[in-house]
């Protein structure tokens, strides 16, 4: 599809050659956005890892200083900790009834909810619906921090999009966001290295050679920029 004038005289402007740094990379597309709307900022990571193997995979939580500066909707599955779960403001709390719904498509993961979130004590009754929130990679972990007992702070941190939860797709890939074009790009900046200190750390134990292969930054309807690793 063609891409439109104000695109075109935007990418004119890049120098394809060259590895942008990050802060240079978002002062690029601040100065330069090609929307009406606020635009979010995204981080597309190109990993070495072998999506064949299951040991490979790449899945971890990062708290982001200043958030993704979009909300989730959060669900609460408890039940020891629903008042806490309702005065953290959660959409959704329930216990074994928000099972059977999702059990029976009455809630749809993605839809109705963009976080899940379980205290431990709820996690045998969530086997039965692994199979609906695990391709949706919704599935409640301790590993991303969203089977906690601490329901209150997590209500808050994931609500207000601080707390985001990422794993590689199918291509061994990492696609986040990290906050919108009305940041600072010192707050995206900060935000950009919370994120790859976190992706730093999720290195597999057995997989051998670099876990980060480039990174490309760009806005939702801008230009991507080859960032310095």
């Amino acid at each position: 599809m063609p891409r439109g004038k104000i695109y075109r005289t935007v990418v004119a402007k890049l120098d394809v050659d060259k590895e942008y740094t990050p802060e240079e990379a978002f002062v690029f597309l601040k100065e330069n956005k090609t929307a009406k709307f606020d635009e979010s900022v995204e981080v597309h990571i190109r990993l070495g890892i072998n999506v064949k193997k299951s040991d490979e995979s790449v899945r971890a939580t990062v708290v982001l200083p200043h958030g993704t500066g979009r909300s989730q909707r959060v669900a609460v599955i408890t039940s020891t900790k629903a008042k806490e779960a309702k005065d953290a403001s959660a959409d959704l709390v329930g216990g074994e009834e928000l099972v059977s719904d999702i059990k029976s498509g009455k809630l749809v993961p993605g839809q109705d909810f963009d976080v899940l979130l379980a205290t431990p004590e709820m996690m045998p009754k969530l086997a039965l619906v692994a199979k609906i929130l695990g391709p949706k990679g919704m599935m409640p972990s301790p590993k991303t921090e969203t089977v906690t007992p601490k329901i209150k702070e997590a209500v808050e941190m994931l609500r207000y999009g601080k707390k985001v939860s990422f794993k590689n797709d199918d291509s061994g890939n990492l696609h986040q966001v990290i906050g919108k074009l009305s940041f600072t790009a010192e707050a995206l900046a900060e935000n950009y290295k919370a994120l790859r200190e976190i992706v730093d750390r999720s290195k597999p134990e057995n997989m051998k050679g670099r876990l980060v292969k480039s990174i490309s930054i760009c806005s939702t309807m801008g230009p991507s920029l080859k960032v310095k690793l």
